[in-house]
């Protein structure tokens, strides 16, 4: 379905019970007070304090627009703007707690399931001139790992190694040149912004927590390693068309699915939350690792 622009800022009451699509601090000061405001913003969603996008001023000139996919848009959240696009758009992701850092205006466009071709159709149309800043995460859905985290938790004797396989096919044969296309029309679209790629986390540690899914320890370090190639290339392609990258594998390390502080939910009810990164994920992981990268970028063109 066409992703479109969150229409309300209203927050949905509920976690809709339907199946979605999947797709290190550095110990300074600044990095400290980001984190601290980013936990201030998940307790103030908590308490039900956050109205939404659309209450942000023009602060500083400052237009943010965030694209991508689940990752971008907060999946694994557990709370959304209420909309009818299925896009799953969170104010406990990323790109809307780095807004109220940021000041100014958030488009949120990023969209649950959403591809490189997605992402060029229905995302870039909002960006111009006047934006300052832009993330994108993007790649996930093209290397279709829902596909493969669907076979890799089928039980014995079944196996994922030909869907890790084809996967990595992707990542290394097509998606660098449908990164390319993508990379330059944003820079084309938005001349005086900062842009920065975002890449994912390693989602697992070698155990096996959950009965719902049994990967092995074996099939966990390919798609951990199957996660580090996808950084490369997409670091890569980002660094080709004066991109940043924020990383945020180092971030996420001691919490991914089964660590004793879980950043990123195992397999989930709704099933649309699995494999995506919780609140705190978001807020400690992504956050201060996005806004270090924004920070120190310089304008794509």
């Amino acid at each position: 379905m066409p992703e479109r622009p969150a229409r309300s800022p209203r927050l949905a009451t509920h976690v809709p019970h339907r199946a979605g699509r999947a797709g290190g601090y550095t110990g300074s000061r600044r990095s400290r007070a980001r984190v601290l405001l980013a936990l201030m913003l998940v307790a103030a969603l908590a308490a039900g304090g956050f109205a939404g996008t659309e209450r942000h001023a023009h602060a500083g000139g400052v237009s943010y627009v965030a694209l991508g996919d689940s990752y971008s848009s907060g999946v694994g959240s557990r709370t959304y703007y209420e909309s009818d696009d299925e896009c799953y758009r969170s104010p406990a992701g990323y790109p809307a707690l780095l807004s109220a850092e940021l000041g100014g205006r958030l488009d949120f466009q990023a969209c649950s399931g959403a591809g490189v071709t997605a992402v060029r159709v229905n995302q870039l149309d909002a960006l111009d001139a006047a934006t300052t800043h832009v993330t994108v995460s993007v790649g996930g859905n093209d290397a279709g790992f829902a596909r493969v985290l669907t076979a890799c938790a089928r039980p014995w004797p079944y196996t994922c190694w030909d869907e890790i396989d084809s996967a990595k096919t992707v990542i290394t044969e097509s998606l660098p040149g449908r990164l390319d296309t993508l990379y330059a029309e944003i820079v084309e679209r938005a001349p005086n912004a900062t842009v920065v790629a975002v890449g994912y986390p390693r989602l697992f540690n070698g155990e096996q927590c959950n009965l719902a899914a049994q990967i092995t320890p074996s099939e966990q370090a390919e798609l951990n390693a199957t996660a580090d190639l996808l950084a490369e290339v997409t670091g890569d392609r980002a660094a080709a068309h004066g991109l940043g990258f924020a990383d945020p594998r180092e971030a996420f390390l001691g919490h991914a699915v089964c660590d004793s502080a879980e950043w990123i939910n195992g397999v989930s009810y709704p099933i649309l939350e699995s494999y995506h990164p919780n609140r705190t994920g978001y807020a400690r992981g992504y956050v201060p690792v996005v806004a270090d990268r924004l920070a120190a970028g310089v304008p794509a063109a």
